[in-house]
């Protein structure tokens, strides 16, 4: 390889990080405004959020379908890699557990209405709702196990079941006003704690 086949190889590199940058772009901002919008938001609301032309995202996403697919596994894949890092950095393990949760319930409510958008395509649908559950199990398994070990709360705890209480909990937040779903779960979780 000479000196111009290096130059040129160490130039692509850069440009596949700026692409995936971009792409992660568009999934944030398509997140965003389904939290605000739903996700049958107009294109262009996306596009106006994430600074592109809808020609972009179509580029990208050829069908809502792909874009909140993408969003989901996006947003799965943020919460999981979040569990290591707030285990690294919070005061507490139960601190990181709180933490978690509440991005937990943000995922959640970002992806409101997605079975709605694929409930034709059953096998799709449980797919990914397989992946959600092997990804993001295992990270609150880990930070029960930690907060556990660490003495501040219960050791008997199943991550399943408190991920599907805090999904329960969620149920309904988005049609009622009155119902603050993120108080229940923070009450939840400070429940969890050992008493002193």
């Amino acid at each position: 390889m000479n000196d111009s086949d290096e130059g040129a190889g160490h130039a692509a590199r850069p440009k596949r990080a700026d692409a995936r940058r971009n792409k992660e772009t568009l999934l944030d901002a398509a997140a965003a405004v389904f939290v605000m919008s739903g996700v049958e938001a107009p294109i262009r609301d996306i596009a106006a959020e994430a600074g592109v032309g809808t020609a972009t995202i179509y580029r990208h996403f050829p069908t809502r379908a792909d874009l909140i697919i993408a969003v989901y596994r996006h947003q799965v894949e943020a919460c999981a890699e979040a569990g290591p890092a707030l285990l690294a950095t919070s005061a507490t393990p139960h601190a990181a557990l709180g933490q978690w949760i509440n991005l937990f319930v943000d995922f959640l409510v970002t992806k409101h209405g997605l079975a709605a958008v694929l409930q034709s395509d059953n096998a799709g649908f449980e797919t990914l709702h397989s992946y959600f559950l092997n990804r993001l199990v295992p990270v609150c398994t880990q930070l029960l196990d930690a907060a556990a070990g660490s003495g501040e709360i219960r050791s008997d705890l199943d991550a399943y079941a408190l991920m599907r209480g805090v999904g329960n909990l969620c149920i309904g937040a988005d049609s009622d006003p009155r119902y603050d779903a993120r108080q229940l779960v923070d009450l939840l979780i400070a429940g969890l704690r050992q008493p002193h």
